[in-house]
Order: C-alpha cells, then sequence, then structure tokens
C-alpha cells in the first residue's frame, strides 16, 4: 500500500478549489493519505475564504496527521529551507512512501527520485501513474 505524505501546497490547492484535480486523492484505493499539523497550518495561513478553511478541515479529517519532533535530523547532503525540513521530517517520520509536493523550488531537484528513502512526486504524475 502507498502511503501518500500531502504537502501544505498540496492541501493548500485541494482546499482552495475544491473541484480540482487534486480531490481525486482522496478517492484512491489502497492508499493512506498522511500530513502534519505543520503543513496543515502551514495551508490553513495562507487561505483567504472562511468556507476553504472550512473544506481543509473537512479534507484534513480524514487523514493521518503525525506530528514533527525535533529529534530527526536531516541528513548532510540535503538542503532544505528551514521551512521545508519539518514537511521532510513528517514524511520521513510517518513512514511514507511518496512525498506529493508542488514545491518546485525546493523539493523540485528530487522529483521522481528517492529522498530519504521516499519517492519525491508532484501530484499529478503520482495521478497519472494510477489506473
Amino acid at each position: 500500500m502507498d502511503v501518500l505524505f500531502l504537502d501544505a501546497n498540496v492541501l493548500f490547492s485541494a482546499a482552495y478549489r475544491p473541484e480540482s484535480r487534486l480531490a481525486r486523492f482522496w478517492s484512491l484505493p489502497g492508499v493512506e493519505l498522511v500530513t502534519s499539523a505543520y503543513a496543515i497550518e502551514e495551508a490553513r495561513r495562507n487561505l483567504m475564504r472562511a468556507e476553504q478553511v472550512e473544506w481543509l478541515d473537512v479534507l484534513t479529517g480524514g487523514l493521518r496527521i503525525v506530528h514533527e519532533r525535533g529529534t530527526w535530523a536531516l541528513p548532510r547532503d540535503v538542503i532544505l529551507p528551514d521551512k521545508d525540513r519539518p514537511i521532510l521530517a513528517a514524511a520521513v517520520i510517518s513512514g511514507a512512501t511518496h512525498l506529493i509536493t508542488g514545491d518546485q523550488a525546493h523539493f523540485g531537484v528530487w522529483f521522481g527520485q528517492q529522498l530519504c528513502g521516499i519517492l519525491v512526486l508532484r501530484p499529478a504524475a503520482y495521478l497519472d501513474s494510477r489506473p
């Protein structure tokens, strides 16, 4: 079973436009959706309308939510901004098989590759790989 860690930008986009293709993640068979309290809060901060925040709460209500621990150290060869380190840490701690992110600037170099044992993919790449 795939364990998909959803980055804040995926949560934001799904809540911002409920009719978007990202809604498909919540109906995929044979996957577990995971995120972190940190990612949820980042998505929430960027949503402007009350109905979007409410939809975010609905979406995240069905996810396994992990809490980052301060004990996980980033490998020396991985360079990430401070704001993205908790995302990777939570993905690792959660046992995710995939990190689903649209963050080209900070995770783009790893798209299609393993990062700390997790396959990093854009949302569309994962969805396109599913029947």
